[in-house]
């Protein structure tokens, strides 16, 4: 039987990776473009609404009113950057293979450059996706946030999914 040789697939995961960086400062423009600072369009009425907000903080405007906030800008910095080579290195270890995840990993790494970009030429990230379900208000969020969370939520499950014996 002949060896299958794999393609590597590091250069599809950077290429999610650049789709979703691309997508994150796209979208992030047309909101400053369009949109004030503290105002917003509604989309859905009583449901969700784009907005155009400032976030010093970190995930959900934690640490917003620091008495320190050039403490915490430059704590964020540095946790995004050492998340970044982390996250690098385990594309670059394990993505030859296609896989939940190596994708979960590179949407994770779009949207931690996606932010960490902001955060290092503007000072803040740029939030604008408000959602509003009932009475409970979601923190502003953005593309990044969003590849983020479903990066994070596709490694969960792959760690609930039963592993095969080698």
């Amino acid at each position: 039987m002949l060896a299958r040789s794999r393609r590597d697939m590091r250069w599809l995961l950077l290429s999610i990776a650049g789709f979703v960086i691309l997508l994150d400062r796209l979208t992030k423009l047309w909101i400053v473009a369009h949109i004030h600072p503290g105002r917003g369009i509604v989309i859905i009425p009583r449901v969700f609404r784009l907005t155009h907000v400032l976030n010093t903080g970190a995930a959900f405007s934690m640490f917003e009113s620091s008495a320190s906030p050039l403490l915490v800008r430059n704590l964020l910095i540095g946790f995004s950057l050492i998340a970044v080579l982390v996250v690098v290195a385990l594309i670059w270890k394990i993505g030859k293979t296609l896989s939940l995840t190596t994708v979960a990993l590179a949407l994770i790494l779009g949207g931690a450059i996606g932010n960490l970009y902001d955060r290092i030429r503007l000072g803040y990230v740029v939030d604008f996706l408000e959602v509003r379900i009932y009475h409970y208000h979601w923190p502003d969020f953005n593309v990044a946030d969003s590849a983020i969370v479903v990066g994070a939520c596709l490694l969960f499950l792959e760690m609930l999914r039963p592993q095969r014996s080698e």
